[in-house]
């Protein structure tokens, strides 16, 4: 909550970066939304999707949209706080997560790890194994919608300071 505190203060948005940045977050959205649509938390290994080529597209996404924003503020310090708090944060989390998925689904992970890489994609995705699809109830459940609202508001925060200060 801090280093997203320090981000608004030293944002310093032009229209330019507002427009960029707001289309690397979509796109790190649509990634994110994705990925929610496909995963059943503890319930079933999530193999389908963008789970075929990345074992984590919700960080995937995460960090397309942390760099949207990063870029949107068109300063050198909030791309440091974004790469800082990724960089300590999530390897500790993907590590964790990792031991879990290998203990929940012993036999399933164990092949879908030596065939999927960790964090950026694969040009070789992971065959389908069912016939999963997408789901918005899965999107829903997953409360997928908070990105999304977390997002625009933290846009409108810039819009707002780029007008007051133009």
């Amino acid at each position: 909550m801090i280093a997203l505190f320090a981000v608004l203060v030293l944002a310093e948005p032009t229209p330019i970066r507002i427009a960029g940045g707001i289309a690397a977050s979509a796109l790190g959205l649509l990634v994110r939304a994705w990925a929610s649509g496909h995963i059943r938390k503890e319930k079933k290994l999530a193999v389908t999707g963008p789970y075929r080529f990345s074992r984590n597209p919700l960080y995937l996404g995460n960090f397309i949209l942390g760099l949207g924003i990063a870029w949107g503020t068109r300063s050198w310090w909030c791309l440091g706080i974004f790469l800082g708090y990724f960089l300590f944060f999530y390897p500790a989390v993907i590590l964790e997560e990792h031991e879990r998925m290998r203990c929940l689904f012993p036999a399933d992970y164990a092949a879908y790890h030596k065939r999927v890489p960790t964090f950026f994609p694969t040009f070789n995705p992971f065959p389908p194994t069912d016939g999963s699809r997408w789901s918005f109830a899965l999107y829903k459940k997953n409360g997928e919608y908070r990105a999304l609202l977390g997002t625009v508001t933290v846009w409108a925060i810039f819009v707002a300071k780029w007008w007051a200060w133009r």
